[in-house]
């Protein structure tokens, strides 16, 4: 073998004689040089250095941060990237929850991060995360990437937490950019990082994917829409305040209040930006800016504003007729200089203020006379400007479709923008008062109005021109009607509505108002005092016994046997309880109890009695008038938090029984409340069941469906509850009573004509094949009729708020769809309400036209989306049901409602054919709308010819 191998070269090697660990020392003594330049920190981060190593990276490219030459990461280079990616990606990873503790070193990471590279560089490592999080994996896979997820989100909240940390990153972008278009390209990124909504979207989905694998964690406030709004509104107001008068600054500030607009949370924004104002004392930097956005945006943001002061200083001042103030007031006054500063020298939006007033652009406005008041003041600084108001809202007040097809809330909040409007007017330009009052637009109006088929709509008519003849027309020729009770007193009103007069105040007094609203939510609910127990004092009745008159021992009646107590069973003493709570006699003491959920028997105790102690006491005395708001607060607000049998129900009933303590304005209270409040799903329907059910049982509609919520009156009360008492708390067989009454009336009103399609052998097919009662079966069930306290306040006080706020809120959404008020958890609840308040008030209630002609507008809306959901579509066609079956003139349906019932019958006949025979859901839904087809057929075919004619018009 050894021919083989050929010799080609000899090589000498000297060994060293350093130990081989040299080599390991070398290395590390090469990642503890010190850090010198950026490229230096890239390297030190590639190399897995150790905690002090970390620790002179980020204290290196922090201060950097802070030199006008130094290294920052908001320069978009090859070298921030890289940083920024070994940052998140290696850096975070491993040392962020040791970071947490330290504040040096945490504020450090956080410094190198507040930019648009640091941001984008995170929101980069959160989307595969999240897509791994939502991953199926195998058995053999146990990466879980949710503890990545966890810290990414707490390092965003950490670099983004503070309200000036937006003008903080402009600065930064102004002293490290390297020219105009470096610096306009890094602030866009930014914007569309916060402003457009990318970090708002992606922590929304990040937490949605980690409440899946960690059910207790508490979202973080970035996926918060109004609270990640509310922090960009106080970001805006400070980086409006610090760069007043910088012109360098003054199209990114415009550029992030403009894509703010897009957000969703315009409310929030503007809030945030409104209270900064007024806290300040100051609206001369929000003006500046306010004037260099484009048009519509300008409209929004004061459109916001409007809805602002609104909702936060006068909400206060509600109702309407004598319980509104006509005197001045110092928040009313503080509104007007606010939006008095806002649109000075501004003609775009001096305009957009007449707008507001006349077409209720602003749905807040329509609920409030007290920002309307606020707004026309502000407008009657230009005396122009207040006389355009005037003018146009005779035009639209007088005009009949306005009449005859606006929501009635709407109508009476023009009415009073109208009445105050011409007494400013009359105080400035009295000739030109006069000559709006002999115009056509007035006398044409005054004979619409008269001539509506609407009472209410009437009534304001009547009210408006009574006050504006008082005005300017001589007492003999002055207009006179004959009015009584309320109606008398509320147009008395409407006239002293003309002498109202708002001056400009001070931002000051909004000041002393706010101060006031957060300590009044901050004051918790006190609890009432127990009463104190009293000892006689005088002379006392003592029965003197001589010994004489004593019997004998053998001669006592000895004391009867106690009643077994079922504490006495246990033979252990400690659990014996001795001072179980009495149920309350007092409404203060319920109070108490109900709001005490620490105490699980007083509580139980206070809310089973609730109904009866309210309905007990409503009649006597004003112990329970006197507390009506702060009960329906407690009610509403309870939660189970003890998990009681029959919780819903003792609630519903004590509910009802607040209600029908004072049926109108508390109608009102819980119709606004059903569209405002920070209230859960259940909450609001609960509402909408109490309307619902207190409505049946003032019209004296008591049903199976609703007995178990009625407890009986028992005597008046006293310290000694009735012996009957457990037996009124049974809960309801049907856990949606609401929902059983509308299954009953369906089919009382289905039954016969079924019956007599059956015998006929005519109507659609789905009537055919089920067996009714026949109509003589069902008419003999039927109650007689009994007098309905409902007809009379079912409009103004049940009806139309629900309604006329329904639109409202659809109007302030910019995408009604996603409205939780259409959604199909409370749109099918509402359209039974209304259904259900329209059935009880009758045939006979003289508000019935309106209320049909406001509810067959809000169904015939909602088509769209009950094509997607059949709980939605089932409650629509129970409405239209009702509607039909409530209207027997069917003369007056088929001249004033021809158009809505021709689309209503062509689009149920679509419905009909749409659905084919399969579940039990689909069947329910074909009777109904077989039903719907019926009752519209029979007033189609009976006056076709009329029907052809009130067409005509359209």
């Amino acid at each position: 073998m050894e021919e083989l191998l050929t010799q080609v070269s000899t090589t000498k090697v000297k060994r060293s004689t350093t130990p081989l660990i040299q080599a390991s020392a070398s290395q590390y003594t090469k990642s503890q040089r010190p850090i010198k330049s950026a490229e230096d920190a890239l390297e030190a981060l590639k190399n897995q250095p150790d905690l002090d190593t970390v620790h002179k990276i980020l204290s290196y490219l922090a201060a950097e941060s802070e030199l006008d030459e130094g290294f920052s990461l908001v320069v978009p280079e090859p070298l921030s990237a890289n940083i920024a990616y070994n940052l998140v990606n290696n850096t975070i990873p491993d040392f962020w929850r040791t970071f947490k503790p330290a504040a040096k070193q945490r504020k450090h990471l956080i410094r190198c991060l507040q930019n648009p590279c640091g941001l984008g560089t995170i929101i980069s490592r959160l989307r595969p995360l999240i897509l791994d999080c939502r991953q199926k994996k195998s058995v053999d896979i146990t990466r879980d990437p949710s503890a990545h997820i966890e810290d990414l989100i707490d390092v965003l909240e950490h670099v983004l937490s503070g309200d000036r940390i937006s003008s903080q990153i402009w600065n930064d972008i102004k002293t490290h950019a390297k020219n105009d278009m470096q610096k306009k390209l890094v602030w866009r990124e930014y914007v569309a990082q916060t402003a457009s909504g990318r970090i708002l979207s992606l922590v929304a989905e990040a937490e949605d994917a980690l409440k899946e694998r960690i059910p207790s964690r508490r979202p973080s406030w970035l996926a918060d829409g109004n609270g990640f709004a509310s922090w960009l509104g106080r970001n805006i107001a400070f980086l409006m305040n610090e760069n007043s008068g910088v012109e360098e600054s003054v199209v990114a500030v415009t550029e992030v209040c403009g894509k703010a607009l897009m957000l969703g949370y315009t409310d929030r924004i503007a809030e945030s930006i409104t209270s900064t104002v007024i806290r300040d004392e100051s609206t001369q930097t929000f003006e500046g800016f306010l004037r260099k956005l484009k048009a519509f945006e300008q409209r929004k943001y004061l459109d916001a504003v409007i809805a602002y002061v609104a909702k936060q200083y006068c909400k206060s001042i509600v109702g309407k007729g004598e319980d509104v103030p006509e005197e001045s007031s110092p928040t009313i006054s503080g509104i007007a200089t606010l939006l008095r500063r806002l649109v000075k020298e501004n003609e775009l939006l001096e305009d957009h203020l007449v707008i507001t007033l006349t077409k209720s652009t602003v749905a807040a406005l329509d609920d409030s006379i007290a920002a309307r008041r606020g707004v026309i003041a502000a407008v009657a600084q230009n005396e122009d400007k207040i006389q355009t108001v005037l003018e146009n809202c005779l035009k639209l007040f007088g005009d009949s479709f306005y009449v005859k097809h606006t929501p009635i809330m709407q109508q009476e909040a023009l009415a009073q923008t109208l009445a105050i409007t011409c007494g400013y007017v009359q105080r400035s330009q009295p000739m030109f008062l006069t000559m709006m009052a002999k115009s056509s637009y007035h006398t044409a109006g005054m004979s619409n109005r008269i001539g509506a088929s609407s009472p209410r709509a009437r009534f304001l008519g009547i009210a408006i021109g009574t006050a504006i003849s008082k005005m300017v027309d001589k007492p003999d020729l002055q207009l006179k009607f004959e009015l009584e009770g309320d109606e008398a007193t509320e147009a008395k009103w409407y006239q002293r509505l003309t002498n109202i007069y708002d001056k400009l105040g001070k931002l000051s007094d909004l000041k002393v108002q706010a101060s006031k609203v957060v300590a009044r939510k901050k004051k918790h609910p006190q609890q009432s005092k127990p009463l104190a127990n009293t000892e006689i004092v005088g002379p006392r009745v003592v029965e003197i016994l001589n010994d004489s008159d004593v019997d004998e021992d053998d001669d006592l009646v000895p004391y009867e046997k106690p009643d077994s107590d079922p504490d006495d069973d246990t033979d252990d003493a400690t659990e014996i309880n001795r001072n179980k709570p009495t149920a309350p006699v007092y409404i203060r003491d319920l109070i108490a109890g109900l709001r005490d959920q620490d105490h699980y028997d007083r509580h139980q105790l206070s809310l089973a009695t609730a109904a009866s102690l309210i309905r007990r006491k409503a009649n006597f005395g004003t112990e329970v008038t006197d507390h009506l708001d702060e009960l329906a607060t407690i009610l509403i607000g309870l939660s189970d938090n003890y998990d009681l049998p029959d919780f819903a129900v003792q609630r519903q009933q004590a509910l009802i029984a607040v209600l029908l303590a004072k049926p109108a304005p508390m109608a009102q209270w819980f119709a606004r409340a059903f569209f405002s409040g920070d209230y859960s799903l259940t909450q609001r329907v609960a509402m909408l069941t109490t309307l619902g059910l207190g409505a049946r049982e003032l019209a004296g509609l008591k049903d199976a469906s609703t007995e178990d919520l009625i407890p009986s009156t028992p005597s008046f009360p006293s310290k000694t509850l009735p012996a009957h008492l457990h037996e009124l708390y049974t809960p309801a067989s049907d856990p949606d009573p609401v929902a059983k009454i509308t299954r009953g009336l369906a089919q009382q009103l289905l039954s016969p004509m079924a019956a007599t399609a059956a015998d006929q052998l005519t109507g659609p097919n789905i009537l055919k094949v089920r067996t009714f009662s026949s109509r003589m079966a069902v008419e003999a069930k039927r109650r007689k009729p009994i007098p309905n306290a409902l007809a009379k306040i079912v409009a103004d006080n049940f009806f139309f708020p629900l309604t006329g706020r329904w639109w409202m809120t659809l109007r302030s959404n910019a995408n009604a769809n996603s409205s939780i008020y259409a959604s199909t958890h409370l749109l099918p609840p509402l359209l039974h309400t209304l259904a259900l308040l329209l059935y009880a008030a009758g045939a006979n209630t003289l508000a019935l036209p309106q209320m049909t002609r406001e509810f067959w507008d809000l169904l015939l809306s909602v088509r769209g989306l009950a094509a997607n959901d059949k709980a939605v579509l089932g409650a629509l066609l129970f409405a239209l049901l009702m509607l039909l079956e409530t209207n027997e003139d069917q003369e007056r349906l088929a001249t004033e409602q021809a158009k809505e019932l021709l689309e209503t019958q062509q689009w149920v006949k679509m419905v009909f054919d749409g659905l084919g025979a399969g579940s039990d859901e689909d069947e329910k839904v074909r009777v109904l709308a077989a039903g719907v087809l019926v009752r519209a057929q029979e007033v189609v075919e009976k006056y076709q010819r009329r029907m052809v004619g009130a067409m005509m018009d359209y």
